[in-house]
């Protein structure tokens, strides 16, 4: 698809600002670049964002400027593009973004967005998640490789109590794994599993992982098993996302057979994702099937008190 200034996508414009900004420069990437990667991969991006709140993490000046984050959906705006009101603690309404068609994609994607950070539940009920995940992010001192076999050691642990999980990569330096859910448990409920869980994956583990959520406290050379992304109103860059790194490198699904023979976050990129999806296809469809979730309700019973 061309990119162009102004757009009609599905009876619905959308207008595009500075394409030819570099939001990248070695090698350079332009935003037109970028929100011809999105469109691109938007068939199988769509679906994992359509009827969810969108957190919006803007990079006015490319990935190497300053970046801030944007939950109030900005004005003006097309009178086509949806929102998601959710009330906050402070008693504060705000309207979020909604991401359910292309037109939409690439509204976002040209505020500066360069990656995507969807609510983990749909706006219908924004305290009941559909999946819960757990973000494997390695010590300074830590390689990737601890990584990898830290996502193997979850998997196996997890496939002990029946429970299937799907990895991607984070973009940056570590991997993220992902479980779909039956909806019902509260949020706070899969993040207390997903403690529970890490808690005893390093004990377990404890030459490999840890649970420590202070930096300081964190042992050298071990990855952490972050449960507290699952807390109410926090958000991980979504499957697909292009991340503000070198290389402009994807959050991109991987078999489990590719994770235990070892890859590059690198090998993932804005350029070679397209063409991945068209041989593989969407690896992460099964977060959107209702056949296969896992009652995260009987599963809480089967973890230390």
């Amino acid at each position: 698809m061309t990119i162009e200034p102004e757009m009609t996508l599905g009876g619905r414009t959308v207008r595009l600002t500075n394409l030819d900004k570099p939001f990248w420069n070695s090698p350079l990437i332009t935003k037109r670049d970028l929100l011809s990667y999105y469109a691109a991969i938007s068939d199988v991006l769509v679906p994992h964002l359509r009827e969810r709140a969108m957190v919006m993490k803007r990079y006015p000046n490319g990935a190497e400027g300053n970046f801030f984050f944007m939950k109030r959906t900005p004005s003006p705006r097309p009178d086509w593009l949806r929102t998601c009101a959710i009330e906050h603690g402070s008693g504060s309404v705000i309207d979020f973004p909604i991401i359910d068609d292309l037109a939409a994609l690439l509204w976002v994607i040209n505020l500066g967005c360069i990656d995507l950070n969807p609510w983990y539940s749909t706006c219908d009920d924004v305290n009941r998640p559909n999946y819960l995940h757990f973000d494997l992010d390695p010590t300074p001192e830590a390689r990737f490789k601890h990584v990898l076999e830290t996502a193997c050691a979850v998997r196996e642990e997890l496939e002990k109590r029946g429970i299937r999980s799907y990895p991607k990569t984070t973009g940056s330096r570590g991997i993220h794994i992902y479980v779909p859910i039956l909806r019902g448990p509260l949020q706070k409920q899969v993040w207390t599993f997903a403690k529970k869980f890490a808690i005893e994956m390093a004990a377990r583990y404890p030459k490999l992982i840890t649970s420590e959520y202070k930096v300081a406290k964190r042992p050298e050379k071990h990855v952490l098993v972050d449960y507290n992304q699952n807390a109410w109103g926090r958000t991980l860059a979504s499957v697909y996302s292009v991340r503000p790194q070198p290389g402009a490198t994807v959050s991109a699904p991987v078999t489990w057979e590719e994770v235990q023979q070892g890859f590059r976050i690198r090998d993932f990129d804005l350029r070679n994702m397209p063409e991945r999806v068209k041989e593989i296809g969407d690896l992460y469809a099964p977060l959107l099937a209702e056949a296969g979730r896992v009652n995260l309700e009987a599963q809480l019973e089967t973890l230390p008190k």
